[in-house]
Formats: structure tokens, C-alpha cells, sequence
């Protein structure tokens, strides 16, 4: 007699992938291992739990197989499904940008909050184009630009303009060179400010998989804050805005910056976790 094949079902799947996920590192091993199942067999996650007992083949088990064991070497779920959520839109998501983190919305919100007549915005490292896309949606009547070095991210925020069907143009180029006479009612950006020697420390989804000039901020996780903030001065219109995003205990140093150059009105915002996470302050 020949033995009969082992069955998998999908509660048996999903039991075995938590606990390998989990052994790997993976937080939140359970919810992660809901998403790669339910990505790898075209369900959504109440469709995982509808078909628990269901016995899944071997295409399907291959399927499977192939997500998991990518999430197992820590690459980013984000990176694997392709998309990610921020501020309520869904984003196309790839190694060439940055994963847009809920923490950054709190730069949407202040700008929203506090410049909801601006017309004219600018996004400094669009990256995959969340807060640019963002802002464009939150306000239909402004026109939205970004700026961006890296030519794939580039085209990433493209294809995230066009799924949104917003205002907003997008130019290949390094901070303000693509605009010399230009001047905006609102700046945004989330520069890179990690600084170089942290970069090693950082979990091995971030460490490995995301871009590194999207995070390495030079020494102290600053150079770009001592270029934009003085430079946003020469491309405000009178009364306009700047909106940074900084890392933890950067707070105090960049207000400094902010004070120095003549902003006016600085403030601070944290995110949820009650972190210092933007900087702003409008020339008067």
C-alpha cells in the first residue's frame, strides 16, 4: 500500500507558519501569517477562517511556501504584499522607497491643521508619494509638487499619483534644484535622519531591505535639516510654512535651526506614542 500524502489544511498552515514566523523573529507572527496566507490564496482574512478546514494542494501549498519563507528572512511584509496604508489610502510599495510609516502622518495632520488654505505645496523626498498624494486628496484645490533623487521611487510615486487621481507633479531632482524661482505656501518633508552609526542597530527589516539614502542622515542624523531649513526661507511665500519629520531626541536641535533662520510660530507635534515626530514654523 502506498501511504496517503500528509493534508494541510489552512487552520494547519496557519498554526505551523505562526510558530515558524514567530522562531524567526517576526512580531506579530499570527496577524502577519493571516496576510501571507490570505495573499497567497487570493482570499481575504475572513475568507481564511471561512475555509479553515479546507485541504489546500499542492499549488497552493507552493504558493504559500514561497511568501512565508520570504517573510522568514525578515523582508518586509509591506515589500511582499506591495502595498501599505497611510492615511487611509492605499499605497504600491517596493524596495525602492521607503515603507511610509503611521507615524508620518502626523505631518499630514499638522499641515492640514494648520495651513488649510494652502495652494501651493511642496514635498521634499517624495519617495513613494504618501504625503504628497496625501495632501493632494485633503486639499483639492492645491497644486502639489515633489522633488525626489532616486529615479525608481520616482516612478514608484508616479504610478501612487495616477491610482489616486490627483494634482500632483513630480520632478527627478536633489531639494530645491528643480525649483530656483519657485515659492510655495507649504513645505512638507521626511527627510532621512538616522544617523550612520545607529543604522546597524536597526531591525534587520529596515537594516536589510529599505533604502539606505532614505535613512542614513549623515553623523548626528541631521545634514538635511541644515540644508532644507535655511534653504525653505528662499521658497516660502510670505506667511508659508515648513513641516519636518525628525527621529526621537532631534526635536530640540532642529527647532534651533527653525528659531536661527527666522521661522516664526515653531511648534512641535508627537505622534502616537507621545514622541516628538514634526517640527514647523511659518515665515512671517
Amino acid at each position: 500500500m502506498t501511504e496517503k500524502p500528509e493534508t494541510w489544511t489552512v487552520r494547519r498552515v496557519l498554526d505551523w507558519t505562526k510558530g515558524y514566523l514567530a522562531e524567526k523573529g517576526v512580531e506579530n507572527a499570527r496577524l502577519e501569517t493571516e496576510w501571507l496566507l490570505s495573499a497567497a490564496l487570493g482570499l481575504d482574512r475572513v475568507g481564511l477562517y471561512v475555509n479553515f478546514d479546507k485541504p489546500l494542494n499542492q499549488e497552493e501549498l507552493a504558493a504559500c511556501r514561497g511568501l512565508v519563507g520570504r517573510r522568514a528572512k525578515r523582508e518586509p511584509l509591506q515589500y511582499i504584499l506591495g502595498t501599505q496604508e497611510f492615511c487611509g489610502l492605499d499605497f504600491a510599495v517596493t524596495p525602492a522607497v521607503l515603507i511610509p510609516r503611521h507615524d508620518t502622518e502626523v505631518i499630514v495632520e499638522e499641515a492640514l491643521r494648520r495651513v488649510p488654505g494652502a495652494t501651493t505645496i511642496l514635498d521634499i523626498g517624495v519617495g513613494s508619494g504618501c504625503i504628497a498624494v496625501a495632501m493632494a486628496k485633503n486639499l483639492p484645490n492645491s497644486q502639489v509638487w515633489g522633488v525626489e533623487q532616486s529615479p525608481e521611487a520616482i516612478a514608484l510615486a508616479q504610478q501612487n499619483v495616477e491610482r489616486h487621481g490627483v494634482p500632483v507633479t513630480l520632478f527627478e531632482g536633489s531639494l530645491f534644484e528643480p525649483f530656483a524661482d519657485q515659492r510655495f505656501d507649504l513645505i512638507v518633508s521626511n527627510p532621512p535622519y538616522i544617523p550612520t552609526a545607529d543604522l546597524e542597530t536597526l531591525q534587520p527589516e529596515v537594516r536589510e531591505y529599505e533604502p539606505r539614502a532614505a535613512l542614513d542622515g549623515g553623523a548626528d542624523g541631521l545634514d538635511f535639516y541644515r540644508i532644507i531649513v535655511p534653504a525653505a526661507t528662499e521658497h516660502l511665500n510670505p506667511g508659508g510654512w515648513l513641516m519636518v519629520e525628525l527621529g526621537i531626541g532631534q526635536a530640540e536641535a532642529v527647532l534651533g535651526m527653525f528659531e536661527k533662520a527666522g521661522f516664526g510660530d515653531c511648534f512641535t507635534a508627537k505622534d502616537p506614542n507621545g514622541i516628538d515626530r514634526v517640527v514647523g514654523g511659518r515665515i512671517p
